[in-house]
């Protein structure tokens, strides 16, 4: 009996052992992460852990699927650093059609191996803007004459530091990849945008896919620098694994979402006021600090951690 029993056990531990293996995916998949929505924390927590997962998996490439009006800067670059130092050639797929990869969107998209966009799509608009922080109006040094219209405002210095600072880090990011950098600058001085067609004509994008099987087609046997050396990709008959979002990445979407993290703000500064207005009652003023410190986690001024203590 005790035989049986040990066998039955040790067959038990086999299956479960040979259902995790089957449950990874295979060595030479093509991971598929999805970048949608407002950039935020929350995206970037779980693109980073994506693409980190696929390298320990030993993937033999990562397609991000794009499509977002842009987000937070300081989420935007911790992306593309984990991109930029990435052992596993990363592309950059703006889709489905209708699909956007606008603001940080673009920079993201510059900063990948390969840019590929489906029909339909567009990218740009990538001026860096001041969240709660509008730039103080100036007057202009004369009056307009009748018929005339009126001259642009002045720049602030902070303004003109933010756009310099966004132009010279896409240019960059154009020059490591071979891309156009001349519109680059104008889709951040000017906020001009494109067409995947027109994107594809200018040399900003590599090639136009409809399909994620139509772009694995068109970029199998392509050659990517990859760490100093030269990589060709062989991408036949490769499977896609999507990397699904999990619970906590969804959760966490919901409340970085630029637009609810202002609201938030809003409430945990009120509430503050009223608690202080109103010693003794506690609710207020402890809605008022969670709400505030998930909006300073939003913006990323506090990393998870100490918001979790706090």
């Amino acid at each position: 009996m005790k035989s049986t029993s040990f066998f039955g056990c040790f067959r038990a531990l086999a299956v479960l052992f040979c259902g995790v293996l089957l449950a990874i995916p295979s060595q030479a998949d093509v991971w598929m992460i999805d970048v949608e929505g407002a950039i935020g924390p929350a995206t970037a927590d779980h693109m980073v852990r994506g693409l980190e997962e696929a390298q320990v998996a030993g993937a033999e490439l990562v397609v991000l699927r794009i499509d977002t009006p842009g987000g937070l800067d300081s989420a935007m670059r911790g992306m593309i650093k984990s991109v930029l130092a990435a052992q596993v050639p990363v592309i950059g797929y703006v889709a489905p059609g209708g699909a956007r990869a606008a603001s940080a969107g673009t920079y993201l998209l510059y900063a990948t191996h390969i840019a590929a966009m489906a029909p339909g799509t567009n990218l740009g608009a990538a001026t860096p803007v001041q969240i709660g922080a509008p730039g103080v109006p100036q007057l202009p040094d004369s009056q307009p004459g009748e018929g005339e219209a009126s001259p642009p405002q002045a720049a602030t210095p902070m303004e003109r530091k933010l756009l310099n600072d966004a132009v010279a880090y896409i240019q960059s990011l154009a020059q490591l990849r071979g891309r156009n950098a001349q519109w680059a600058e104008r889709a951040v001085r000017e906020g001009a945008s494109l067409s995947a067609e027109d994107a594809l004509e200018l040399g900003v994008i590599d090639l136009i896919a409809p399909s994620v099987r139509e772009l694995l087609g068109q970029i199998n046997g392509r050659e990517v620098e990859l760490a100093g050396t030269v990589r060709t990709l062989e991408l036949e008959g490769l499977a896609v694994h999507e990397h699904p979002v999990d619970w906590r990445s969804e959760f966490l979407a919901v409340i970085t979402n630029p637009n609810i993290a202002y609201v938030l703000m809003l409430v945990g500064i009120y509430g503050l006021i009223i608690e202080f207005y109103n010693p003794g009652v506690g609710v207020p003023g402890v809605v008022g600090a969670v709400c505030l410190l998930l909006a300073m986690y939003a913006f990323q001024v506090l990393p998870i951690s100490y918001t979790g203590l706090a």
